[in-house]
């Protein structure tokens, strides 16, 4: 069996990849990490590794500023030809616009893609150089998510969040010095990334368990090796040491590397994730800006934690079988309430999918009772105590409550209760309300501080 959590760098992305006992063979298409100071001065370096010998550039006007000029400066001295194409907007999402977009102005003659930026920048890129058939390589410009090495990007596909499987970049070029100069917020947001990752290696055993989905015990030990790593720098971030910035942005990569090797997104994000979808989704409806999405989901990784305290002394006496008959007329008013101009596409793939039928309903509810404490276990060997994250948060200055960053105790609800229904995907909601808990839980707030 691959210890991937003890593994150096070069081990872990080896090129043949990793066979497992899981049944799949683990390979990640990153091939290199450049990371320190004056990593930026590498990017000809890593651009002839990854066999590109003119880069199309992508930025926006931040990331321009904080490395892309650095990028620029480094490509003349090194005689590299480039074209560069910066988003234009104050805010650009990574939807269909975006993309667009890029593909249009792509040049014939340039042989792959060069993302200066984080997030929005990296996805966007990925999805280009996926269907250009063109390999990437990113200059990361803040430790702000865990998405930079997965092989998967967090897009707006006709109103909706989704996952996007396409491809991860060749090489991540991550100047500590670049990275450490990022606003404060987005410290924030690779941080509260980060902790979502309780969360998600919880529910995906439970998801394992219940439904039978595919699970990797080796690849979470690298995550939860990751989440270490950042845990314990978190303390140093906020005084922007380059040190426990790399060291912030390595677990980040790492987490990412996980992501690729499991082949989906699920070793990375769960419920606390889904609690930012919906607030992104909501705030795009009504044409406002909304928080960063790291910073979201931190908030999300919190009010999850509370829900677990709740969810801990549970029995399955307490299950509510009268909740389980299923009203589809009122469950569709109601998704067309909270996702506007989503809801058609939420419908259809909710349809499609099957995901409200009842006998699948009622078996997952036999297994749960039937399987009880071993659901405990689980939660009890994953999550910590929701205090103490409170306190990790509260201590780097971060967001811990809905209204720290606008959002009012109808969107948390609505987040919480429809959080299942944005994709198939087995989330703390969706075991809730496969017990007939979810409405009783929304009502009580359970999410909410004591």
């Amino acid at each position: 069996m691959p210890d991937f959590a003890n593994m150096n760098w070069e081990e872990l992305l080896r090129p043949q990849g990793h066979a497992c006992a899981c049944g799949k063979h683990h390979a990640c298409e990153l091939r290199n990490l450049f990371v320190g100071r004056g990593a930026v001065l590498r990017t000809p370096e890593a651009l002839r590794s990854a066999g590109i010998h003119k880069p199309f550039v992508v930025c926006d006007e931040r990331t321009r500023a904080a490395a892309g000029n650095a990028v620029e400066a480094a490509l003349k001295d090194a005689g590299v030809p480039y074209a560069l194409y910066q988003l234009s907007g104050a805010s650009v999402e990574p939807d269909e616009r975006a993309v667009g977009s890029l593909t249009m102005a792509l040049p014939p003659d340039c042989d792959g893609v060069l993302a200066v930026g984080s997030g929005v920048i990296n996805d966007c890129c990925k999805v280009l150089s996926h269907a250009a058939r063109l390999p990437q390589i990113v200059v990361a410009t803040a430790p702000s998510m865990d998405g930079y090495a997965s092989a998967s990007s967090s897009m707006i596909r006709d109103r909706v969040k989704v996952s996007l499987y396409n491809a991860c970049p060749v090489s991540i070029v991550a100047d500590t010095l670049i990275l450490s100069r990022a606003p404060e917020r987005m410290l924030w947001a690779g941080l509260g990334d980060m902790l979502a990752k309780y969360v998600a290696l919880c529910e995906w055993r439970i998801s394992h368990l219940v439904t039978g989905e595919y699970d990797c015990p080796d690849v979470a030990a690298l995550v939860r090796a990751s989440l270490k790593r950042v845990s314990d720098a978190a303390g140093r971030l906020m005084a922007r040491e380059p040190e426990a910035v790399g060291a912030v942005a390595e677990g980040l990569v790492l987490s990412g590397v996980a992501m690729a090797f499991a082949g989906i997104s699920r070793p990375a994000s769960g419920l606390e994730h889904y609690f930012s979808h919906l607030w992104e989704m909501m705030s795009l409806d009504r044409g406002l800006p909304c928080e960063l999405h790291g910073v979201q989901v931190g908030v999300g990784t919190v009010l999850t934690l509370r829900l677990y305290d709740r969810i801990r002394a549970l029995r399955p006496g307490d299950w509510n079988p009268d909740a389980l008959a299923f009203d589809e007329a009122a469950w569709e008013r109601n998704v067309r309430r909270v996702f506007g101009a989503a809801a058609p596409a939420v419908l259809e793939s909710a349809w499609r999918e099957g995901r409200n039928d009842a006998a699948t309903r009622r078996a997952h509810a036999r297994t749960l009772s039937e399987h009880w404490d071993e659901v405990l276990r689980i939660i009890g060997e994953e999550l910590p105590p929701t205090a103490q994250v409170v306190s990790l948060m509260r201590a780097v200055g971060m967001p811990v409550e809905p209204e720290e960053i606008g959002i009012g105790p109808q969107d948390v609800q609505d987040a919480f209760v429809y959080s299942r229904d944005i994709r198939d995907k087995y989330l703390t909601s969706t075991m809730l309300w496969d017990m007939g808990l979810l409405e009783r839980f929304a009502q009580e707030r359970a999410y909410a501080a004591g």
